[in-house]
């Protein structure tokens, strides 16, 4: 599903590293075609390190609208020295082969992206939101296909998109690519694990291993039609529920539990609820459901 190479020869025009030797064709050139940004930085400047990524991938989201240009001053201080740039990072946009506007320091990525549309007089990124709420939806409606290409498509302009990867992760799971799945979460840096999107489709994961073992639905009722006060069958259906699509079902079977025993296996069908609605979303019209009903029987 991650076959598809042209986007990333694309996305990777946009942003290259650039030398005293090269600048006229790069920026001067270049900025008469579209404002290029040049980014001033050197290895040891540790705001550099920081601004430098955000720069990367506010530049990709803009599609081709501005392109960045990234000198080293060490290696090549003459352009930087012309330009009498003292203090790094700093950022210059070059628009019809001349320095148009800049900024200086590292700021953050709602600051950058604001800077680029001005520049460029368009909004940054716009595309890939549209484009991720057109996966999300496709997924949402049971077409992990649909989802997986669309997703696919953000990645090969943007690897590290954690939406999207987190999104492919969920199409896996639909899927039953367990392991996949889970390679594709590795993927995600570790600073940006515990992202809303990453933490649903880790609980996606969990939920679909858990339903390999809890056994078949038919199986199950037929154990709660003999006791239906069998707590560890009833669990065990509303997981089996939950990987079949039956949300509400799985909700109402976990809520009977907590309704009879609350304190069953040190809160467990509470707990289980909780990670269902995580993996599900918190805009899902089941986990809304199960949080009224949750609320209305833990407060009542």
């Amino acid at each position: 599903m991650l076959q598809n190479g042209g986007g990333v020869a694309a996305a990777a025009d946009v942003v290259k590293d650039t030398t005293t030797q090269a600048f006229m064709k790069d920026v001067i050139e270049e900025s008469k075609r579209q404002p290029v940004l040049v980014d001033f930085w050197a290895p040891w400047c540790g705001p550099c390190k920081q601004l430098t990524p955000i720069l990367e991938k506010a530049v990709k989201a803009a599609k081709g609208k501005v392109k960045l240009a990234k000198m080293d001053i060490d290696k090549n201080p003459e352009i930087p020295g012309q330009m009498g740039i003292q203090s790094i990072p700093a950022v210059i946009a070059f628009v019809n082969g001349q320095p148009a506007d800049g900024f200086m320091g590292a700021l953050p990525e709602s600051q950058v992206t604001a800077f680029l549309e001005r520049l460029t007089k368009g909004k940054v990124g716009a595309e890939e939101k549209d484009l991720l709420a057109a996966a999300d939806a496709a997924l949402a409606a049971n077409n992990p296909a649909e989802a997986a290409d669309i997703y696919a498509q953000l990645l090969s302009e943007d690897g590290g998109n954690v939406a999207a990867l987190a999104g492919l992760a969920r199409c896996y799971v639909a899927t039953g690519a367990l392991e996949q799945a889970k390679q594709t979460l590795a993927m995600v840096p570790e600073a940006k694990r515990n992202e809303a999107p990453v933490a649903a489709a880790r609980a996606a994961l969990e939920l679909a291993e858990q339903a390999k073992s809890a056994g078949p639905v038919d199986e199950l009722e037929r154990k709660l039609a003999a006791d239906p006060l069998d707590h560890q069958a009833r669990f065990d259906l509303a997981v089996a529920l939950n990987a079949k699509g039956k949300r509400i079902e799985a909700v109402d079977n976990l809520l009977a539990i907590v309704k009879r025993d609350r304190k069953w296996n040190e809160d467990g069908a509470r707990k289980q609820l909780v990670q269902f609605f995580e993996a599900w979303g918190p805009a899902d019209a089941a986990t809304i459901e199960g949080r009224r009903k949750l609320s209305s029987i833990l407060f009542a």
